[in-house]
């Protein structure tokens, strides 16, 4: 492979991964999050109690439902695990005259009339207003403030090009695997190179299968061509996705509606694996329809098998049909991108590969800025261009974690009954992050970096205290009880406040050493060649 080659790939991989590094940094964090949002969403409201008989929920939320919206169009309960705060329940009023049938004005999911929480004990569950782990789940890539559509776009750009910066990556490193086994520590520039390709390779293969898989989950956005080549009808092009059952036509008779809990153990009798989600149409009348799902977690695929019965009988009426090569290779790569298949390990896995993208990207954003500062003329008089990227780095990089923690703490601290809380847990996130921004440019660098990286780890390091002191749901209590996923979130958030705290330390302690001019040059000539 000729020199000149790589050379051009050099640029391509510095420039792609570049100029929208800081969205890839925000989509990395919030991602590797998301892998653990059931934990999140659990941690968020410690006054729940962990689900220990789900069949008791699933009992209670038909119960309630039938009280609450015994005419609704159509019930959604989701079959809760251990893993699960409770069943977020939602209904689907009957249209009115002139809407489209099945659908509504607001479809349920949007309206708060029509959503509950039914907790451990079958019962309407009282917690505090947040969006926990779901935030972060929706926000790496729908982000935030902004049209859905437009957010898609971003981060579907975004994740192009870094699936181009990744593949002109391995093209540029000849000995990216020898590189992988160096890290030098004290070296400037070669110590970030170091850190940037070990981080890299470690979980290379990660890297691939994310972005790739990331962007499949948008294609129909991003490539919609063979759909509009080949269906004109939105709704054809559904049926064909996910097919359904036919819908009966309501009859007008009421009929009792089957205990739900027997159509979900004769579903998972059926299906050979635990049920996820329980759709019933028309509840109350003869015609009503029960639709059962299949966990995401039983299956690498994310198009997961559905049966449907009749809601008065309990008569299976239909099987969900083998999906075809393109769809299964579709929920394959989604099943592969949202890890719901995974176990804790798994999970683990997932999270620390996250981790490692997450520095990647960040240590590439930084080598980008300690690369080039010493080639300016005057370091300490670096150009306007060159000062808007290495503040872009301390507002993104050190400014955003410290946002995430005071997310978390909102959600500890706001009181429970202020209006709209959790809209103001995500409002504290941005406001910090947004101070932390504005300090990133009023003030130096090198003493914004330490500043924001230490207020980030004592404000993780310390909310593990808190939840011991202020809540019955501690460290030591959670492990008594067995409770290893909350005690597991509050043990990661001390860690990596520790982690946080570390950083910091060695950033303030570090002193760039002073190069003359011509040993700065051969230095980055160095650096810069391809074969390294």
């Amino acid at each position: 492979m000729s020199k000149g080659f790589r050379q051009s790939q050099a640029f391509l991989h510095t420039w792609s991964g570049m100029l929208l590094g800081w969205i890839l940094f925000l989509v990395f964090v919030a991602g590797s999050l998301a892998f653990w949002r059931e934990g999140l969403n659990r941690w968020t409201r410690p006054e729940l109690a962990r689900i220990e008989q789900p069949m008791r929920v699933l009992a209670g939320s038909q119960a309630f439902l039938a009280k609450t919206a015994p005419d609704a169009k159509s019930w959604f309960i989701p079959i809760v695990t251990d893993r699960m705060p409770g069943a977020q329940l939602f209904w689907v009023p009957q249209p009115k005259p002139g809407e489209e049938r099945g659908r509504g004005r607001h479809g349920g999911r949007g309206r708060r009339d029509t959503q509950a929480l039914i907790g451990a004990n079958g019962q309407v569950a009282h917690a505090r207003d947040t969006r926990g782990g779901e935030f972060f789940y929706r926000f790496h890539f729908d982000l935030h403030y902004m049209p859905v559509i437009w957010a898609r776009w971003i981060v579907g750009f975004a994740s192009m090009m870094m699936l181009v910066a990744i593949l002109s990556g391995i093209v540029t490193h000849k000995k990216i695997f020898k590189d992988f086994f160096t890290l030098r520590r004290g070296k400037g520039q070669r110590s970030w190179l170091d850190g940037h390709n070990a981080t890299a390779v470690l979980a290379l293969p990660f890297h691939l299968m994310i972005t790739y898989t990331g962007l499949v989950t948008l294609m129909a956005l991003l490539m919609p061509w063979a759909v509009v080549a080949n269906y004109t009808d939105e709704r054809v092009v559904s049926s064909a996705l996910f097919p359904s059952a036919t819908v009966a036509e309501r009859t007008g008779r009421a009929a009792p509606l089957i205990d739900l809990r027997r159509i979900a153990a004769d579903a998972e009798h059926r299906l050979g694996a635990p049920a996820s989600f329980i759709e019933v149409s028309d509840p109350g009348d003869a015609a009503a329809r029960v639709t059962v799902s299949q966990s995401f977690g039983s299956m690498l695929s994310s198009r997961t098998p559905r049966l449907a019965y009749d809601g008065v009988s309990g008569n299976l009426v239909w099987r969900s049909p083998v999906p075809g090569a393109a769809a299964e290779t579709a929920g394959v790569m989604i099943g592969l991108h949202a890890g719901r298949f995974a176990g804790y390990g798994g999970r683990w896995l997932y999270f620390l590969c996250g981790v490692a993208g997450t520095l990647m990207v960040a240590s590439g954003l930084v080598l980008w800025t300690v690369k080039r500062r010493e080639r300016l003329p005057d370091p300490e008089r670096p150009h306007l261009g060159f000062r808007v990227v290495e503040r872009l780095n301390v507002a993104v990089i050190g400014g955003f974690p410290l946002g995430v923690a005071s997310f978390f703490w909102a959600n500890r601290l706001l009181p429970i009954a202020l209006g709209g809380r959790a809209q103001w847990e995500i409002n504290m996130l941005f406001i910090v992050w947004s101070m932390s921004a504005c300090l990133a440019f009023v003030a130096k660098p090198r003493h914004v970096w330490p500043l924001l990286f230490t207020a980030t780890g004592v404000l993780l390091a310390s909310l593990p205290l808190y939840d011991s002191v202020a809540t019955d749901r501690g460290i030591v209590v959670m492990l008594a009880r067995g409770d290893l996923m909350m005690a597991g979130v509050d043990v990661t958030m001390a860690l990596f406040g520790f982690a946080f705290l570390a950083v910091a330390h060695r950033v303030a302690r570090h002193r760039p050493k002073a190069r003359g001019v011509r040993a700065s040059r051969t230095a980055d000539a160095r650096v810069l060649e391809p074969a390294e």
